[in-house]
């Protein structure tokens, strides 16, 4: 799995400042933050650079405003864009206040997502 742990250090660290409940899962090539059974955000390494990259559930709603801010672009991993999912470059959560930031839009649209169906074993 690539990602960068000091990167999901932070991000435990602020879930954490939140109180918030949450679980780790290796998925989507990355590790995903599940938040009530869903996904939340993830974190992964762009390919080309290496660099340490946020995978964000932002929602329909907050989807535009996402994308206005600087670093964030709408995700696409298999050529066909994710509405209400934006990924973040690393120098856009540089800071705590940034990281904070995006975890947060991420926990505001989490109580109106919807969870994925479980897979029958």
């Amino acid at each position: 799995m690539a990602y960068d742990e000091y990167l999901a250090d932070r991000s435990r660290q602020v879930l954490k400042q939140k109180s918030v409940y949450f679980e780790e899962k290796k998925m989507m090539g990355g590790l995903c933050f599940m938040v009530d059974d869903k996904m939340c955000f993830g974190l992964l390494s762009d390919k080309s650079t290496g660099d340490g990259k946020l995978m964000c559930r932002v929602g329909p709603h907050n989807y535009e405003k996402a994308l206005s801010r600087p670093h964030c672009s709408k995700m696409n991993f298999t050529g066909r864009t994710m509405n209400g999912f934006v990924f973040v470059d690393a120098e856009g959560f540089d800071t705590d206040t940034d990281m904070a930031y995006w975890i947060q839009l991420c926990l505001d649209y989490n109580p109106q997502a919807t969870r994925s169906k479980k897979k029958k074993k």
